[in-house]
């Protein structure tokens, strides 16, 4: 138990540490847009989320390059976006937005890094849903020079959770997170059950080998502030795969 509890210290203040470099630093980048004007073509993607709307993101969203997803870590980070007017006739002055980080943007090496292959490594690029991306930049343009931060997240209601798998397999998508909006680690217990440690499966898809049918599930989060909600009697016994269940807790 000692080591146990220890090791749960040990990942809350390291990530606290990493949360705390990648906020309040106004970082350049670039930016496109994708999904047309009613972003409806930027729903799934690779974090998991599925519907955007259900998971409580809606249309203000993007894609991370390569350099930022950090292989779907990085999913439901917020950042604060605004287009540099200093290297962008294109910009609309004055302006800032707010999108999550809910999908890739893959690399194209079939094109030069700064002649189409925008999400190419190492470029700190964001692929933003349409009517997000036009909040700071003129349609015609294509691509705007930005400037960037990582800020915390304001979400509208609790953490939802969607269960899906089979009997000794679950895989549970964790979204409407706030605070840091990303999550660092994932436990689960059933109502016959310890705490177990869920393994991050891709995006913020997670997973358990447990035989948890027939039983409550309570939920443990650690995100990358190093903060840490435990969340009771999220599922009752008679949960199934397919259902989503919110809680009534936030970060």
């Amino acid at each position: 138990m000692k080591s146990a509890l220890g090791w749960v210290l040990f990942l809350s203040l390291s990530a606290f540490l990493q949360w705390r470099g990648s906020m309040a630093q106004w970082i350049p980048a670039t930016a496109t847009f994708y999904g047309g004007s009613d972003a409806s073509q930027t729903m799934g993607g690779a974090c998991g989320y599925g519907n955007l709307y259900s998971a409580g993101y809606g249309v203000m969203t993007t894609a991370l390059s390569t350099a930022l997803f950090n292989n779907g870590a990085t999913c439901g980070a917020c950042y604060q976006i605004k287009c540099d007017p200093s290297k962008s006739s294109w910009c609309k002055l004055g302006k800032s937005v707010t999108v999550t980080a809910t999908n890739f943007c893959p690399p194209n090496y079939a094109l030069p890094s700064n002649n189409g292959g925008w999400c190419n490594p190492p470029r700190q690029h964001f692929d933003m849903a349409q009517p997000a991306w036009e909040v700071i930049g003129v349609y015609r343009a294509g691509i705007i020079p930005v400037f960037y931060q990582r800020i915390p997240c304001r979400r509208s209601g609790g953490i939802r959770f969607v269960l899906n798998g089979n009997p000794y397999f679950e895989l549970v998508t964790i979204s409407n997170v706030g605070g840091s909006g990303v999550i660092r680690a994932v436990w689960i217990k059933g109502t016959r059950t310890d705490w177990m440690p869920m393994s991050r499966n891709w995006g913020m898809n997670w997973q358990s080998g447990a035989y948890l049918n027939g039983q409550s599930l309570c939920f443990r989060i650690l995100t990358d502030d190093g903060k840490m909600v435990t969340f009771y009697n999220v599922a009752p016994y008679y949960w199934w795969f397919g259902s989503t269940f919110s809680s009534l807790l936030n970060f």
